[in-house]
């Protein structure tokens, strides 16, 4: 990150910005595809996006350091509220999505694919 100083407002939407697993720049910085926030007529911080691919891993990352344990380590149980929360997210509109997250869980697509439809069957 650049440096952005220590604005409230930026102390403030770091937390979502980091958890999105997208970058803050200077709104200088900022590339046509990038969010620029203001805050009371001001352009304060330029937020870069990042791709769906990595958005997925980002979040897979997350939810381990929630959990405290690799994915794999779940049980079926916790492993389904998973892909739940997964599926929520959309994070099974990214190409390749259930083969990424069969792989961080240690099952096979299919197995993700039962949990899809057990889901959508309750």
């Amino acid at each position: 990150m650049t440096a952005l100083g220590d604005e409230p407002f930026i102390r403030a939407v770091k937390p979502l910005v980091d958890a999105m697993g997208a970058e803050m720049l200077s709104p200088s910085e900022a590339a046509k595809d990038d969010v620029v926030l203001s805050w009371e007529g001001a352009e304060v911080i330029a937020v870069r996006l990042p791709q769906l691919a990595d958005s997925l891993d980002h979040i897979l990352a997350a939810m381990e350091r929630r959990e405290g344990k690799p994915l794999a380590e779940l049980d079926r149980r916790e492993k389904q509220e998973v892909v739940r929360v997964l599926e929520a997210r959309g994070a099974f509109s990214v190409r390749h999505g259930v083969e990424t997250v069969a792989g961080a869980l240690g099952v096979s697509r299919f197995t993700v694919y039962n949990y899809l439809n057990r889901e959508k069957a309750t």
